[in-house]
Protein backbone atom coordinates (compact mmCIF):
# COMPACT_ATOMS: atom_id res chain seq x y z
CA UNK A 1 0.00 0.00 0.00
CA UNK A 2 0.99 3.75 -1.02
CA UNK A 3 2.32 6.17 2.00
CA UNK A 4 0.52 9.52 1.72
CA UNK A 5 4.14 10.95 0.85
CA UNK A 6 4.35 8.38 -1.87
CA UNK A 7 0.86 9.77 -3.11
CA UNK A 8 1.64 13.05 -2.72
CA UNK A 9 4.70 12.59 -5.20
CA UNK A 10 2.63 10.49 -7.76
CA UNK A 11 0.51 13.57 -8.17
CA UNK A 12 3.11 16.37 -7.94
CA UNK A 13 5.22 14.15 -10.86
CA UNK A 14 2.02 14.58 -12.85
CA UNK A 15 1.46 18.24 -12.86
CA UNK A 16 3.65 19.24 -15.75
CA UNK A 17 2.97 23.10 -15.28
CA UNK A 18 4.07 23.25 -11.35
CA UNK A 19 7.35 21.36 -12.25
CA UNK A 20 8.19 23.29 -15.25
CA UNK A 21 7.14 26.77 -12.33
CA UNK A 22 9.79 25.31 -9.92
CA UNK A 23 12.52 23.83 -12.67
CA UNK A 24 12.21 27.96 -13.98
CA UNK A 25 12.74 29.74 -10.52
CA UNK A 26 15.39 26.88 -8.99
CA UNK A 27 17.54 27.39 -11.95
CA UNK A 28 17.10 31.29 -11.53
CA UNK A 29 17.91 31.04 -7.79
CA UNK A 30 21.19 28.87 -8.67
CA UNK A 31 22.12 31.19 -11.47
CA UNK A 32 21.60 34.47 -9.17
CA UNK A 33 23.90 32.73 -6.22
CA UNK A 34 26.81 31.43 -8.54
CA UNK A 35 26.92 34.95 -10.02
CA UNK A 36 27.27 36.54 -6.10
CA UNK A 37 30.33 34.55 -5.10
CA UNK A 38 32.52 34.75 -8.38
CA UNK A 39 35.49 34.33 -6.47
CA UNK A 40 35.24 30.68 -5.28
CA UNK A 41 38.49 31.28 -2.47
CA UNK A 42 35.98 34.08 -0.61
CA UNK A 43 32.96 32.32 -0.71
CA UNK A 44 35.05 29.12 1.05
CA UNK A 45 36.57 31.71 3.60
CA UNK A 46 32.75 32.70 3.94
CA UNK A 47 31.32 29.59 4.76
CA UNK A 48 34.12 28.79 7.01
CA UNK A 49 33.23 31.54 8.81
CA UNK A 50 29.96 31.58 9.25
CA UNK A 51 30.43 27.54 10.01
CA UNK A 52 32.37 28.20 12.52
CA UNK A 53 30.18 31.31 14.16
CA UNK A 54 27.04 28.89 14.40
CA UNK A 55 29.08 25.81 15.93
CA UNK A 56 30.36 28.20 18.26
CA UNK A 57 26.91 29.56 19.58
CA UNK A 58 25.81 25.83 19.78
CA UNK A 59 28.40 24.83 21.76
CA UNK A 60 27.23 27.40 24.13
CA UNK A 61 23.66 26.70 23.67
CA UNK A 62 22.75 26.97 27.28
CA UNK A 63 24.85 29.86 28.98
CA UNK A 64 23.84 32.12 25.85
CA UNK A 65 20.14 31.36 25.93
CA UNK A 66 20.37 32.34 29.58
CA UNK A 67 22.46 35.56 28.97
CA UNK A 68 20.23 36.15 26.20
CA UNK A 69 16.82 36.04 28.48
CA UNK A 70 18.98 38.11 30.95
CA UNK A 71 19.57 41.21 28.61
CA UNK A 72 16.17 40.82 26.77
CA UNK A 73 14.53 41.56 30.07
CA UNK A 74 17.01 44.16 31.14
CA UNK A 75 15.79 45.85 27.45
CA UNK A 76 11.98 45.04 28.91
CA UNK A 77 11.02 42.57 26.47
CA UNK A 78 9.31 39.61 28.25
CA UNK A 79 10.76 36.02 27.70
CA UNK A 80 8.49 32.85 27.37
CA UNK A 81 9.84 28.97 27.01
CA UNK A 82 7.87 26.52 25.06
CA UNK A 83 9.13 23.05 25.12
CA UNK A 84 6.11 22.35 22.65
CA UNK A 85 4.37 23.91 20.04
CA UNK A 86 1.01 23.53 22.25
CA UNK A 87 3.01 25.55 24.88
CA UNK A 88 3.82 28.17 22.38
CA UNK A 89 0.37 28.24 21.15
CA UNK A 90 -0.83 28.69 24.66
CA UNK A 91 1.12 31.89 25.41
CA UNK A 92 0.31 33.68 22.28
CA UNK A 93 -3.28 33.13 22.94
CA UNK A 94 -2.89 34.22 26.58
CA UNK A 95 -1.21 38.03 24.61
CA UNK A 96 -3.85 38.21 22.51
CA UNK A 97 -6.23 37.37 25.26
CA UNK A 98 -4.54 40.06 28.10
CA UNK A 99 -4.78 43.37 25.45
CA UNK A 100 -8.31 41.59 23.99
CA UNK A 101 -6.89 41.38 21.00
CA UNK A 102 -9.37 39.58 18.05
CA UNK A 103 -6.83 39.45 15.08
CA UNK A 104 -2.93 40.18 14.46
CA UNK A 105 -0.79 40.95 11.61
CA UNK A 106 2.33 38.67 10.81
CA UNK A 107 5.50 39.06 9.48
CA UNK A 108 6.81 35.56 7.62
CA UNK A 109 7.77 33.22 10.21
CA UNK A 110 8.50 29.34 9.37
CA UNK A 111 8.44 29.26 13.23
CA UNK A 112 4.84 29.81 13.39
CA UNK A 113 4.07 27.78 10.78
CA UNK A 114 5.98 24.81 12.78
CA UNK A 115 3.38 25.73 15.67
CA UNK A 116 0.45 25.68 13.21
CA UNK A 117 -0.12 29.01 14.96
CA UNK A 118 -2.86 30.34 12.34
CA UNK A 119 -4.87 27.31 12.75
CA UNK A 120 -4.93 27.94 16.30
CA UNK A 121 -5.59 31.11 16.67
CA UNK A 122 -8.76 30.56 14.34
CA UNK A 123 -9.99 28.10 16.26
CA UNK A 124 -9.84 30.50 19.69
CA UNK A 125 -12.33 32.97 17.33
CA UNK A 126 -9.15 35.00 16.38
CA UNK A 127 -7.76 36.19 12.90
CA UNK A 128 -4.07 36.16 11.96
CA UNK A 129 -3.42 37.75 8.53
CA UNK A 130 -0.22 36.95 6.73
CA UNK A 131 1.43 40.38 5.38
CA UNK A 132 4.39 38.94 3.50
CA UNK A 133 3.12 38.78 -0.52
CA UNK A 134 3.98 35.06 -0.69
CA UNK A 135 2.31 33.86 2.61
CA UNK A 136 -0.54 36.64 1.44
CA UNK A 137 -1.03 34.66 -1.50
CA UNK A 138 -1.31 31.02 -0.51
CA UNK A 139 -3.57 32.21 2.91
CA UNK A 140 -5.95 33.71 0.46
CA UNK A 141 -6.15 29.92 -1.77
CA UNK A 142 -5.87 28.04 1.85
CA UNK A 143 -2.50 26.38 1.32
CA UNK A 144 0.89 25.76 2.95
CA UNK A 145 4.12 27.38 2.17
CA UNK A 146 5.84 25.15 -0.61
CA UNK A 147 9.63 27.19 -0.46
CA UNK A 148 10.52 29.01 3.06
CA UNK A 149 11.74 31.50 1.40
CA UNK A 150 9.34 31.83 -1.36
CA UNK A 151 6.02 30.39 -0.09
CA UNK A 152 4.01 31.16 -3.30
CA UNK A 153 6.82 30.00 -5.66
CA UNK A 154 4.53 27.18 -7.08
CA UNK A 155 2.11 29.43 -8.48
CA UNK A 156 2.13 30.98 -12.12
CA UNK A 157 1.06 34.98 -12.16
CA UNK A 158 -1.96 33.51 -13.94
CA UNK A 159 -3.26 31.41 -11.04
CA UNK A 160 -2.60 34.72 -8.50
CA UNK A 161 -4.64 37.33 -10.96
CA UNK A 162 -7.30 34.73 -11.50
CA UNK A 163 -6.83 34.19 -7.15
CA UNK A 164 -6.78 38.34 -6.55
CA UNK A 165 -10.05 38.38 -9.29
CA UNK A 166 -11.87 35.25 -7.31
CA UNK A 167 -11.46 37.13 -3.88
CA UNK A 168 -11.44 40.74 -4.79
CA UNK A 169 -14.01 41.14 -7.33
CA UNK A 170 -14.01 45.03 -6.95
CA UNK A 171 -10.70 45.28 -8.15
CA UNK A 172 -9.72 45.38 -12.08
CA UNK A 173 -8.07 41.65 -13.66
CA UNK A 174 -5.33 41.94 -14.04
CA UNK A 175 -2.05 39.46 -14.97
CA UNK A 176 0.60 42.64 -14.23
CA UNK A 177 2.59 41.67 -11.68
CA UNK A 178 3.60 45.21 -10.48
CA UNK A 179 -0.13 45.74 -10.20
CA UNK A 180 -1.06 42.88 -8.27
CA UNK A 181 2.02 43.56 -5.69
CA UNK A 182 0.45 47.04 -5.56
CA UNK A 183 -3.23 45.46 -4.97
CA UNK A 184 -1.71 43.21 -2.11
CA UNK A 185 0.07 46.57 -0.67
CA UNK A 186 -3.05 48.64 -0.79
CA UNK A 187 -5.10 46.19 0.63
CA UNK A 188 -2.61 45.54 4.30
CA UNK A 189 -1.29 48.71 4.74
CA UNK A 190 -4.77 49.63 6.41
CA UNK A 191 -4.33 45.92 8.12
CA UNK A 192 -1.04 47.30 10.01
CA UNK A 193 -2.53 50.99 10.93
CA UNK A 194 -5.03 49.47 12.90
CA UNK A 195 -3.43 46.06 14.44
CA UNK A 196 -3.74 45.21 18.15
CA UNK A 197 -0.61 42.65 17.39
CA UNK A 198 1.94 42.24 15.08
CA UNK A 199 3.66 38.67 14.89
CA UNK A 200 6.76 38.08 13.46
CA UNK A 201 9.96 35.58 13.14
CA UNK A 202 13.64 36.01 14.24
CA UNK A 203 16.87 35.38 11.74
CA UNK A 204 19.53 35.85 15.10
CA UNK A 205 18.91 36.84 18.78
CA UNK A 206 22.17 38.32 19.67
CA UNK A 207 22.97 37.24 23.33
CA UNK A 208 25.38 39.40 23.86
CA UNK A 209 23.22 42.74 23.85
CA UNK A 210 19.91 41.12 23.58
CA UNK A 211 18.85 42.28 20.16
CA UNK A 212 16.71 40.41 17.81
CA UNK A 213 17.51 40.42 14.28
CA UNK A 214 14.96 40.44 11.54
CA UNK A 215 16.19 40.04 7.45
CA UNK A 216 13.24 40.68 4.91
CA UNK A 217 12.69 42.01 1.81
CA UNK A 218 9.17 43.77 1.62
CA UNK A 219 8.75 46.34 4.41
CA UNK A 220 6.21 43.91 6.35
CA UNK A 221 8.56 42.69 9.14
CA UNK A 222 9.40 46.41 10.07
CA UNK A 223 5.31 47.50 10.12
CA UNK A 224 4.49 44.41 12.16
CA UNK A 225 7.28 44.88 14.62
CA UNK A 226 6.63 48.57 15.18
CA UNK A 227 2.84 50.27 14.14
CA UNK A 228 1.50 47.67 16.11
CA UNK A 229 1.24 48.54 19.94
CA UNK A 230 2.48 44.77 21.30
CA UNK A 231 4.74 43.23 19.27
CA UNK A 232 5.32 39.30 19.34
CA UNK A 233 8.32 37.48 18.09
CA UNK A 234 8.61 33.50 17.73
CA UNK A 235 11.99 31.61 17.13
CA UNK A 236 13.67 28.00 17.75
CA UNK A 237 16.25 28.40 20.55
CA UNK A 238 18.76 27.45 18.16
CA UNK A 239 18.77 31.06 16.77
CA UNK A 240 20.97 32.61 19.00
CA UNK A 241 24.29 33.51 18.48
CA UNK A 242 27.08 35.15 20.56
CA UNK A 243 27.92 38.55 19.43
CA UNK A 244 26.60 41.33 17.32
CA UNK A 245 29.74 41.18 15.83
CA UNK A 246 29.25 37.50 14.45
CA UNK A 247 26.06 39.43 12.30
CA UNK A 248 27.93 40.75 9.55
CA UNK A 249 29.29 37.54 8.25
CA UNK A 250 25.78 35.94 8.74
CA UNK A 251 24.13 38.95 6.89
CA UNK A 252 26.51 39.10 4.12
CA UNK A 253 26.28 35.14 3.32
CA UNK A 254 22.67 34.62 3.92
CA UNK A 255 20.64 36.90 1.08
CA UNK A 256 23.01 36.03 -1.48
CA UNK A 257 22.93 32.12 -0.48
CA UNK A 258 18.82 32.46 -0.65
CA UNK A 259 18.02 34.65 -3.68
CA UNK A 260 21.00 36.06 -5.30
CA UNK A 261 20.77 39.30 -3.75
CA UNK A 262 24.11 40.86 -2.34
CA UNK A 263 21.91 42.46 0.73
CA UNK A 264 18.32 42.24 1.43
CA UNK A 265 16.09 45.47 1.40
CA UNK A 266 15.39 45.93 5.06
CA UNK A 267 17.83 44.26 8.52
CA UNK A 268 15.62 45.57 11.66
CA UNK A 269 17.49 45.00 15.25
CA UNK A 270 14.80 44.74 17.85
CA UNK A 271 15.91 46.01 21.04
CA UNK A 272 13.43 46.95 23.41
CA UNK A 273 9.96 48.57 23.43
CA UNK A 274 9.14 52.17 22.98
CA UNK A 275 11.14 54.24 25.06
CA UNK A 276 9.87 57.52 26.24
CA UNK A 277 10.15 60.38 23.70
CA UNK A 278 10.68 57.77 20.56
CA UNK A 279 8.09 58.20 17.75
CA UNK A 280 7.30 54.52 16.98
CA UNK A 281 7.62 51.09 18.21
CA UNK A 282 5.64 48.69 20.51
CA UNK A 283 4.90 49.35 23.29
CA UNK A 284 5.00 45.82 24.43
CA UNK A 285 7.62 43.44 22.91
CA UNK A 286 7.76 39.00 23.72
CA UNK A 287 9.87 36.87 22.45
CA UNK A 288 8.87 32.97 22.63
CA UNK A 289 11.71 30.65 22.22
CA UNK A 290 10.52 27.45 20.82
CA UNK A 291 12.27 23.81 21.75
CA UNK A 292 9.77 21.44 19.74
CA UNK A 293 12.85 18.51 19.72
CA UNK A 294 16.05 20.64 19.13
CA UNK A 295 17.26 20.07 22.56
CA UNK A 296 17.15 16.22 21.78
CA UNK A 297 18.67 17.21 18.53
CA UNK A 298 21.58 19.18 20.74
CA UNK A 299 21.97 16.41 22.75
CA UNK A 300 23.36 14.25 19.56
CA UNK A 301 27.39 15.47 18.47
CA UNK A 302 26.92 14.65 14.94
CA UNK A 303 23.23 15.54 14.59
CA UNK A 304 23.83 18.53 16.04
CA UNK A 305 25.13 20.41 13.10
CA UNK A 306 21.12 20.25 12.07
CA UNK A 307 20.80 23.30 14.21
CA UNK A 308 23.45 25.22 12.37
CA UNK A 309 20.84 26.34 9.81
CA UNK A 310 20.28 29.87 8.75
CA UNK A 311 17.16 28.82 6.82
CA UNK A 312 18.46 30.57 3.54
CA UNK A 313 17.05 27.58 1.00
CA UNK A 314 19.96 26.80 -0.63
CA UNK A 315 19.80 22.74 -0.47
CA UNK A 316 16.26 23.52 -1.31
CA UNK A 317 17.06 25.58 -4.54
CA UNK A 318 19.57 22.80 -5.58
CA UNK A 319 18.07 19.64 -4.61
CA UNK A 320 17.58 17.92 -8.07
CA UNK A 321 14.35 15.98 -5.92
CA UNK A 322 12.35 18.74 -4.62
CA UNK A 323 12.28 20.63 -8.10
CA UNK A 324 11.27 17.80 -9.49
CA UNK A 325 8.31 17.10 -6.83
CA UNK A 326 7.87 20.54 -5.58
CA UNK A 327 7.27 21.27 -1.55
CA UNK A 328 3.90 20.51 -0.92
CA UNK A 329 5.01 16.58 -1.72
CA UNK A 330 6.78 16.31 1.64
CA UNK A 331 3.47 16.92 3.49
CA UNK A 332 5.64 18.67 6.06
CA UNK A 333 7.19 22.51 7.46
CA UNK A 334 10.23 22.11 5.98
CA UNK A 335 10.52 20.92 2.55
CA UNK A 336 13.17 19.77 0.87
CA UNK A 337 17.01 18.80 1.96
CA UNK A 338 16.87 20.47 5.13
CA UNK A 339 13.30 19.27 5.54
CA UNK A 340 14.81 15.69 5.00
CA UNK A 341 16.78 15.65 8.18
CA UNK A 342 14.87 18.31 10.56
CA UNK A 343 11.13 17.37 10.31
CA UNK A 344 12.62 13.03 11.35
CA UNK A 345 14.22 14.35 14.20
CA UNK A 346 11.87 16.88 15.63
CA UNK A 347 8.88 14.34 14.65
CA UNK A 348 10.07 11.12 14.65
CA UNK A 349 11.46 8.48 11.78
CA UNK A 350 7.65 6.94 12.73
CA UNK A 351 6.11 10.06 11.51
CA UNK A 352 8.52 11.17 8.71
CA UNK A 353 11.12 8.61 8.47
CA UNK A 354 10.55 7.88 5.28
CA UNK A 355 11.38 11.93 4.01
CA UNK A 356 15.25 10.66 4.46
CA UNK A 357 14.86 8.02 1.05
CA UNK A 358 13.55 11.34 -0.74
CA UNK A 359 17.13 11.95 -1.50
CA UNK A 360 19.70 10.68 -4.65
CA UNK A 361 22.83 11.34 -2.08
CA UNK A 362 24.10 13.98 -4.97
CA UNK A 363 26.15 15.82 -2.44
CA UNK A 364 24.76 19.31 -4.23
CA UNK A 365 22.82 20.25 -0.89
CA UNK A 366 26.04 19.96 1.35
CA UNK A 367 27.94 21.92 -1.19
CA UNK A 368 25.85 25.05 -1.40
CA UNK A 369 25.51 24.97 2.45
CA UNK A 370 26.62 28.51 3.70
CA UNK A 371 27.40 27.15 7.30
CA UNK A 372 28.24 23.80 5.84
CA UNK A 373 26.01 21.48 6.86
CA UNK A 374 27.11 18.20 5.74
CA UNK A 375 23.10 17.21 4.87
CA UNK A 376 24.23 13.68 2.74
CA UNK A 377 26.12 12.37 6.53
CA UNK A 378 22.79 13.00 8.40
CA UNK A 379 20.83 11.52 5.73
CA UNK A 380 22.74 8.61 5.79
CA UNK A 381 22.65 8.55 9.73
CA UNK A 382 19.05 9.06 9.91
CA UNK A 383 18.88 5.76 6.97
CA UNK A 384 20.90 3.67 9.38
CA UNK A 385 18.45 5.27 13.07
CA UNK A 386 15.38 4.10 11.07
CA UNK A 387 16.86 0.42 10.83
CA UNK A 388 19.06 -0.45 13.58
CA UNK A 389 17.64 -1.02 17.11
CA UNK A 390 20.68 0.26 19.33
CA UNK A 391 20.05 2.27 21.81
CA UNK A 392 19.96 6.14 19.99
CA UNK A 393 18.84 9.58 20.64
CA UNK A 394 16.49 9.69 17.70
CA UNK A 395 12.82 10.07 18.09
CA UNK A 396 11.69 6.81 17.20
CA UNK A 397 14.55 4.62 15.65
CA UNK A 398 14.50 1.28 14.00
CA UNK A 399 10.73 1.80 13.79
CA UNK A 400 11.40 1.66 9.68
CA UNK A 401 12.73 -2.25 10.40
CA UNK A 402 11.49 -4.58 7.98
CA UNK A 403 12.13 -8.08 9.58
CA UNK A 404 12.36 -9.65 6.20
CA UNK A 405 14.80 -7.00 4.81
CA UNK A 406 17.26 -7.58 8.14
CA UNK A 407 17.31 -11.49 7.53
CA UNK A 408 18.21 -10.88 3.66
CA UNK A 409 20.90 -8.82 4.68
CA UNK A 410 22.27 -11.19 7.83
CA UNK A 411 22.02 -14.20 5.22
CA UNK A 412 24.33 -12.19 2.84
CA UNK A 413 26.81 -10.76 5.35
CA UNK A 414 27.16 -14.62 7.00
CA UNK A 415 27.70 -15.60 3.20
CA UNK A 416 29.89 -12.95 2.29
CA UNK A 417 32.39 -14.38 5.29
CA UNK A 418 32.05 -17.34 4.22
CA UNK A 419 33.72 -18.20 0.82
CA UNK A 420 32.76 -21.93 -0.12
CA UNK A 421 29.13 -20.79 0.47
CA UNK A 422 29.43 -17.62 -1.24
CA UNK A 423 30.75 -19.58 -4.23
CA UNK A 424 27.79 -21.89 -3.71
CA UNK A 425 25.56 -19.20 -3.95
CA UNK A 426 27.21 -17.55 -7.06
CA UNK A 427 27.37 -20.37 -9.05
CA UNK A 428 23.58 -21.17 -8.21
CA UNK A 429 22.41 -17.59 -8.70
CA UNK A 430 23.86 -18.34 -11.91
CA UNK A 431 22.25 -21.70 -12.85
CA UNK A 432 18.73 -20.35 -12.17
CA UNK A 433 19.24 -16.93 -13.85
CA UNK A 434 16.44 -17.58 -16.21
CA UNK A 435 13.99 -17.74 -13.52
CA UNK A 436 14.49 -14.50 -11.68
CA UNK A 437 11.63 -12.30 -12.65
CA UNK A 438 11.28 -9.06 -14.77
CA UNK A 439 9.40 -7.02 -12.61
CA UNK A 440 11.35 -6.96 -8.78
CA UNK A 441 8.61 -4.40 -7.43
CA UNK A 442 8.72 -0.41 -7.62
CA UNK A 443 12.83 -0.56 -8.81
CA UNK A 444 11.65 -2.32 -12.14
CA UNK A 445 8.53 -0.34 -12.66
CA UNK A 446 10.12 2.00 -14.69
CA UNK A 447 13.33 0.01 -15.11
CA UNK A 448 14.57 -2.83 -16.62
CA UNK A 449 15.73 -6.26 -14.13
CA UNK A 450 19.42 -6.35 -14.36
CA UNK A 451 20.37 -10.05 -15.64
CA UNK A 452 22.32 -12.27 -13.71
CA UNK A 453 25.87 -13.08 -15.80
CA UNK A 454 25.25 -16.67 -16.87
CA UNK A 455 29.04 -17.44 -15.18
CA UNK A 456 30.14 -15.80 -11.96
CA UNK A 457 33.00 -13.90 -11.77
CA UNK A 458 35.50 -16.23 -10.74
CA UNK A 459 34.47 -18.40 -13.74
CA UNK A 460 35.65 -15.29 -16.37
CA UNK A 461 38.68 -14.87 -14.67
CA UNK A 462 39.71 -17.96 -14.60
CA UNK A 463 38.65 -18.16 -18.36
CA UNK A 464 41.46 -15.28 -18.90
CA UNK A 465 44.24 -17.47 -17.12
CA UNK A 466 43.84 -14.73 -14.54
CA UNK A 467 44.07 -15.90 -10.80
CA UNK A 468 40.81 -15.53 -9.24
CA UNK A 469 41.75 -17.01 -5.43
Amino acid sequence: MKTEFRIQVDQALGKQDVRAHFRKAMDTLMTNRRNQFPDNAELQRLRDQAQVIRANALSKLPELLEQLEANLTQNGIHVHWAETTDEANDIVLKIMQKHNATWMIKGKSMVSEEMGLNHFLESKGIEALESDLGEFIIQLDGETPSHIIMPAIHKSKEQIAKLFNEKFPDIPYTEDVDTLTRTARDILREKFYNAPVGLSGVNFAVAETGTLCLVENEGNGRMSTTIPPVHIAVTGIEKVVEKFSDIPPLLSILPRSATGQPITTYFNMISSPRKQGEKDGPEEVHLVLLDNGRSRIYSDPELLATLRCIRCGACINHCPVYVRIGGHSYGTVYPGPIGTILEPQKSGLSVHGELVQASSLCGACGEVCPVRIPIPNIINRLRYEGVHQEESSVLDAGSKRKPMEAITWKAWSWAATHPSMYNLGSNLATQVRKLVPNHLGAWTSVRTAPAIADKTLHQQLKALGVDHE
